[in-house]
């Protein structure tokens, strides 16, 4: 019996640490998403900013205005490019704690497997002594009639 405490003590701590990691993966999801809709975001204003200048290049403009242009266009490239850097390694972060998840998930199955082979020799056990029980009742029974029978 103490053994199967120990066990199901086993089963609540794994338990708790899955459910803590199911909360990482949660948490690191919700991250790469906001890192993607960041990038998004980044990649739609670079967009809009090309559409936007492109119309006004269409008119004269001077040099100093493209410039301008290029400079602002270059740092946003390298936002971008940072952006889509923080995004991979979201997804690196995500699939990192997917397999840990994974991994607590097998303890836990593992520990439930264990508490049922213990709950089943347990049970084996005390039917091997009801079963005893029972058959040196029906003897004494038997004994008793025999003597009662003379």
């Amino acid at each position: 019996m103490k053994r199967l405490a120990l066990l199901k003590t086993l089963l609540e701590r794994e338990q708790k640490r899955r459910d803590e990691q199911m909360a990482n993966v949660r948490n690191a999801v919700a991250n790469a998403e906001a890192q993607q809709q960041q990038a998004d975001g980044l990649a739609g204003y670079r967009t809009e900013y090309c559409r936007k200048w492109s119309a006004q290049f269409q008119q004269a403009s001077t040099i100093e205005i493209l410039r301008s242009y290029q400079g602002f266009l270059s740092r946003l490239e390298q936002a971008i490019t940072q952006q889509q850097s923080v995004l991979e390694h979201a997804h690196r972060m995500v699939e990192a704690h997917r397999q840990r998840l994974v991994e607590r998930e097998i303890r836990v199955a593992t520990v439930e497997r264990l508490i049922q082979r213990r709950e089943a020799v347990l049970a084996k056990v005390a039917d091997r002594r009801d079963q005893k029980n029972l058959d040196e009742l029906a003897q004494r029974l038997a004994t008793a009639r025999t003597h009662a029978a003379r």
